[in-house]
Order: structure tokens, then sequence, then C-alpha cells
């Protein structure tokens, strides 16, 4: 799944999971990229344990609990955020993919995977009765280049149910005041 999911992009740097859940794939991850610094989070502490039960014997990991509305990191601190299949377990999953580009160096990457709206994945989730609000089709990509992504590539398969993402961060460039003297 790891392979699909990251696209054919090589994951280097400090790599910031969100939602990442057990740790499942955060693992998988870390056993495969060697040259990463991962740190995994979930709201749900039960999830934050049970990933650092996972990955005690990866040396590079770190688990930690986190809303991915409101990440408790630095600016620019990432080289990579991942969102592997959570996004629409963040009722303000707007704010998730702003809060990934804030974290995000200039030029970083954000990739992942999600459902798309549907009447089979609703009714999933209201089975289940999870919190959640699937994204439309269309929607991630307006949402994506709002929040300072460019080029945004979204890839819709399996009969329009799952999209896969794969952006950059934009660079932004420093504008001098010229209004300003210099001594």
């Amino acid at each position: 799944m790891l392979p699909w999911s990251t696209q054919g992009f090589a994951l280097t740097g400090e790599v910031l999971e969100i939602g990442g859940g057990s740790g499942t794939m955060a693992a998988e991850l870390a056993r495969t990229n060697r040259q990463v610094h991962l740190t995994v989070t979930d709201l749900d502490p039960t999830m934050v344990r049970a990933a650092r039960h996972g990955l005690a014997r990866l040396p590079q990991t770190t688990a930690e609990q986190a809303d991915a509305t409101h990440l408790h990191y630095d600016n620019e601190s990432f080289d990579v955020v991942t969102s592997f299949l959570m996004l629409h377990h963040v009722i303000d999953w707007e704010s998730a993919v702003s809060e990934a580009s804030r974290v995000l160096r200039p030029g970083g990457l954000f990739l992942g995977y999600d459902l798309v709206a549907s009447r089979m994945t609703t009714l999933a989730h209201l089975i289940d009765r999870s919190p959640h609000r699937l994204i439309e089709h269309g929607q991630l990509e307006a949402v994506l280049a709002q929040a300072g992504f460019e080029p945004v590539s979204v890839r819709y398969s399996y009969g329009g149910l799952v999209l896969r993402f794969a952006s950059r961060k934009a660079y932004t460039p420093v504008v001098a005041d010229l209004n300003t003297e210099t001594p």
C-alpha cells in the first residue's frame, strides 16, 4: 500500500504523518526510508500509545498527540507531510490542509490519499457512526491551491471513490521594502 500511497516520491528529511492512527503506515515508511526522521500524530491518545508501541524499535520515529487542525509545530518545520485516509475524519479538513501547508518548508511535499464522497462511502460511515465529512469530487484541488500548494495533482481511482494527492508548498519570494533606508 505504501508505494501506491507515496506515488513514487522519494521521502527524505523531516516527515510528519497527520492522523497516523496506530502507526502502521509510519512503520512501513520508516523501515523502507531509513533516511527520514518521522513524527506520527493522532488526536486519539489510545492510537498514539499504539503507535508508540509499534514504532518502539524504529529509532528515527516519534509518536505524538496532535490535532491536525491546530498542529503545535513551528512554521516550516517539515520537508514532507503525509495524510493517509484520514482527512475525511476531520470535520474541518480544510484547516488540516492549511496546517499541513504552514508546517511545511517551501518546496515541501504534501501527499496522501482519501475517500471521495459517494453513496457507498457515506453509508459505510453512517453505519459505523464515525464522525466524518467526505471530500466532494473536485473540492480538494481548490483547497490545496488556496493553502499555497502548487502544482496540485489529484488523481481519482477505484471508480472515483478514492483520491490520491501530491502537491508542493509554493516558494514565496521575499520582497524588499523599498521605503526603508539601509545603513
